[in-house]
């Protein structure tokens, strides 16, 4: 559902708080030529989120160029797992810098040993390979090709198929896209590649169906012979509603693939690096994939990412053919291992567990309350709640937008509302935020969420 936010000034309550400051017309009126100038250079795929301009960001919170700060329930879509703005990696980023090491292409470097084998300590056996890219797309694209070589390697030229999920989000690129399961971005494919294959995503609301026999039922429907699946690929919880899978299907899953002979394969570009509650992700089923993609957490701040993998599909390719332009970029790696550090001395896993279970038991209050709330997903700091028309499963995505506006406007900040029908409101502070930040932002949300089903039912 595409949507833009209006460049006008809104007068808003002056609010001020320990953890708010909203002071000022929203957005101040200093702020349209800034907004003007970036839509006239900038595509229209650029816009869609709220129009407001950041000028630095610390901690769990963000602030405009004239004082205005918000809570922030963003992390920057899912980057800044350690906070924002951390002296820490601030420092590692300006050392790094300072070295005059800013890229070496694929050659060694002494940061880049450090990283890989930072990486491959903390992950179970046998994700001790590491690959570092820049992108979440870059992963899964990566991916895509581990599955399709190993599954031709083993099975022959049959053995080609990706099966993913629906409903679900793994980048913008080509093939990231076609793994992707929502057919709205698709569009301008044309062409297909047939060996993409989705099935229903086991999350026990939109798909009542959530046992194993489902995905098997599922592969016979699409004439998918479970002997030609080369892999099967899955955001550890689905990006557009923050739900997770049943771990007892991912475990029948985790079986199945190794009957198969079919890599499994999680993306954890959001999951990854204490956001669940856990360290990793696919940690809550109790199995361990044969890849494991990862990015935005990773370095709280710049772009890098990284496939980890058993080494038999890793070691495929030979020397020279499976290379990215900046591969294991020197910065982006010192400010990863600066972000690495303050997760595990921190213990933000720990706390994301703790405040995450806060932040889940308001929501379900929340939605004991309001029939407009369908459903409350997720672990840890991450959260959708999704916005149905009472009585229904029917997506409310004007309810989702008005309740995002609304709570910028009182100084919580969102990201646009995502998933099925754009009606999920996404909730993922950074992993440093304390329980009375939280319970701060629930008081927001409670609030909003009252005026705008008052208002629909004055209405009717």
């Amino acid at each position: 559902m595409a949507r833009e936010y209006s460049i006008t000034p809104r007068r808003v309550s002056r609010i001020e708080t320990p953890f708010r400051r909203i002071v000022t017309d929203f957005p101040v009126p200093q702020s349209v030529p800034v907004l003007t100038k970036l839509q006239a250079y900038e595509p229209v795929a650029m816009r869609g989120q709220p129009p407001v301009i950041w000028d630095h960001a610390e901690g769990f919170q963000v602030y405009d160029p004239w004082g205005n700060k918000w809570i922030d329930w963003t992390s920057g879509v899912l980057i800044a797992n350690a906070g924002h703005g951390r002296q820490e990696i601030v420092d590692a980023i300006v050392q790094q810098a300072s070295s005059k090491l800013l890229t070496n292409y694929c050659f060694p470097s002494e940061i880049r040993m450090r990283m890989v084998e930072t990486l491959a300590a903390m992950l179970p056996a046998p994700l001790k390979k590491i690959f570092l890219l820049t992108t979440g797309s870059e992963t899964v694209e990566c991916a895509i090709k581990l599955c399709r070589t190993h599954g031709m390697r083993v099975g022959g030229q049959s053995k080609h198929v990706i099966v993913s999920f629906d409903k679900s989000f793994h980048g913008r690129t080509l093939g990231s896209q076609q793994a992707g399961g929502i057919p709205g971005l698709k569009d301008w494919i044309v062409n297909l590649d047939p060996g993409f294959a989705q099935v229903p995503f086991p999350d026990g609301f939109r798909t009542n169906d959530n046992t194993f026999a489902g995905f098997e039922q599922a592969l016979r429907q699409l004439d998918v012979r479970p002997g030609d699946v080369a892999g099967v690929m899955l955001e550890t919880y689905q990006g557009g509603s923050a739900a997770f899978a049943p771990p007892a299907y991912m475990q029948a899953l985790r079986q199945w693939c190794t009957e198969h002979n079919a890599l499994l394969v999680c993306d954890e570009v959001q999951a990854g690096f204490g956001r669940t509650g856990k360290l990793w992700g696919f940690e809550h089923y109790g199995i361990v994939p044969d890849l494991a993609l990862f990015g935005k957490g990773l370095s709280s701040s710049l772009p890098i990412s990284a496939v980890a993998g058993r080494a038999d599909a890793m070691d495929m390719h030979p020397a020279g053919s499976m290379t990215s332009t900046h591969t294991g970029n020197p910065v982006c790696c010192a400010a990863a291992l600066a972000s690495i550090e303050l997760v595990v001395k921190e213990k933000l896993t720990e706390n994301a567990r703790k405040v995450g279970a806060v932040l889940h038991d308001r929501l379900h209050e929340l939605q004991s309350r309001f029939p407009q709330i369908g459903r409350v997903d997720g672990k840890g700091l991450v959260a959708g709640v999704a916005c149905v028309r009472p009585g229904t499963q029917e997506p409310d995505g004007d309810l989702a937008w008005e309740v995002v506006e609304r709570c910028i406007e009182n100084g919580v900040l969102m990201f646009s509302p995502v998933g099925f029908g754009g009606a999920t409101v996404k909730i993922a502070p950074p992993l440093v935020i304390n329980e009375a930040a939280i319970l701060e932002g629930i008081s927001v949300l409670q609030e909003v969420f009252s005026e705008a089903v008052n208002k629909r039912t004055a209405v009717a």
